[in-house]
């Protein structure tokens, strides 16, 4: 009988469709390029293998490729029907996250890890900050993820994988030791993994050494293809920590040529939350703005994401409207997110439509007006998704309020809030995340 590398059994009687689907599944786990290929060569070589169906959809879904991905999951869920119950389940959890029920996927998730904790594959999607549990909405999520994976740990014993998954929850919730020593394990196991460059880089930002993530993403990344699924979002990070080294013109370079629209190889994704997330930053660190890439990702926002949806998307899409001064598309996705609210259709309630009114009030120059919802809503920024690195956009924008407003002592209470993190505060006005200058 065929077994992936984790022990679960295939249905398949073919080598080649096995070696080609472990590999494709590796591409997968890793967020390297080739993964399409893989999984395409194991169905050629066994066009009836429902797991290798079901693995090419999750593929071309995280690649944005949502037609494709449904048809996938259809023809999996087709084939599933012949295959074992552990088959049958793993299709089902896979093909409900592709077909836009989270919260039905991550049911069926939990129901399938409990009697098979080391189908990673069924796991993946459950992990990381964008995942079913991080796109949750909850505001005790990061504490939920943490504790969700430190119950498989057992299963996994020093994975690689599964290691720098738990590193990066571990990291999200200020665990940091723990998160150090668990992810230099896993890259010492698995070298090339994507995600976990991506969680060293995050290990390192909490710490607040910007030197030493830059050094290591300058030793990482040249051996890592641009189709690799994070190359936008780590040259975000190339972009980031160079911004805050003041080391302005890698900073830009590694934005023109990786992240922004038109330059950045990546899911829409990526593109339109770390392009404004950083074009915002290097004006919050007291650079000139830049009107011409703004208009560019202006535009790339509202074609890419026209409609409001999900939270994290649609707070980036705000930004980019504040810094356009395209206020009226602004207001009218505030009334979205507020009509789906008022429906119970909007994880996470009312803070991203109080965020995305913050950024208003401060694009229009109202600082008391933006103080008054970022306050408000900064206990709850959780809710939105993504990082605490990420999230660092909405505390530096209200820092920078406070200054602006002359309001120094408040903004100090910010950063005693982050008495837990180390991260340096990048705000004009800010002296290296101590006291204002």
């Amino acid at each position: 009988m065929q077994t992936d590398r984790y022990g679960n059994a295939l249905t398949t009687d073919s080598d080649a469709a096995r070696d080609a689907y472990v590999a494709g599944v590796d591409c997968l786990l890793t967020a390297t390029a080739g993964g399409e290929e893989s999984l395409q060569r194991a169905l050629d070589a066994d066009p009836r293998f429902a797991l290798a169906h079901a693995a090419l959809a999750r593929e071309l879904f995280l690649r944005a490729d949502v037609k494709r991905a449904r048809e996938g999951a259809a023809r999996a869920r087709e084939l599933a029907q012949s295959v074992t119950p552990r088959e049958q389940s793993h299709v089902n959890a896979l093909a409900l996250t592709i077909e836009g029920k989270p919260v039905e996927s991550l049911a069926a998730t939990r129901a399938h890890l409990d009697d098979h904790p080391r189908d990673a594959m069924v796991l993946a999607p459950a992990c990381g900050v964008f995942g079913l549990i991080g796109f949750s909405g909850r505001q005790r999520r990061e504490e939920e993820l943490y504790g969700f994976l430190q119950r498989l740990a057992p299963h996994y014993g020093d994975d690689g994988w599964f290691n720098s998954m738990l590193a990066f929850a571990a990291c999200e919730t200020g665990r940091l030791d723990e998160a150090l020593r668990r992810i230099d394990a896993a890259m010492a196991a698995v070298p090339n993994n994507a995600h976990g460059a991506h969680i060293m880089v995050h290990v390192l930002h909490e710490l607040g050494e910007p030197a030493h993530a830059l050094a290591f993403l300058d030793g990482w990344m040249p051996g890592f293809d641009r189709r690799g699924l994070l190359h936008c979002h780590l040259s975000w990070h190339v972009a980031l920590a160079a911004l805050t080294l003041g080391r302005l013109d890698r900073a830009w370079d590694a934005y023109l040529s990786g992240v922004h629209p038109g330059g950045a190889w990546g899911p829409p994704i990526n593109v339109a939350t770390d392009a404004p997330a950083f074009l915002w930053r290097s004006e919050l660190a007291g650079h000139v703005r830049r009107v011409d890439l703004w208009r560019d990702v202006h535009g790339y926002v509202q074609q890419s994401f026209p409609n409001a949806g999900l939270p994290f998307i649609d707070l980036h899409r705000a930004v980019a409207c504040a810094a356009s001064g395209d206020f009226d598309s602004l207001d009218r996705l505030i009334g979205e997110m507020r009509e789906r609210i008022t429906a119970g259709r909007y994880p996470g309630g009312e803070v991203t439509a109080l965020l995305a009114e913050g950024f208003a009030a401060y694009a229009r120059g109202d600082w008391n007006g933006a103080i008054e919802r970022f306050d408000k809503a900064l206990p709850h920024t959780v809710r939105i998704g993504g990082s605490r690195a990420q999230r660092d956009l909405v505390e530096f924008t209200l820092m920078a309020a406070y200054l602006k407003a002359g309001r120094a002592d408040e903004a100090r209470g910010i950063v005693a809030h982050r008495v837990e993190r180390r991260a340096i505060v990048t705000v004009d006005g800010w002296g290296q995340g101590s006291n204002p200058e």
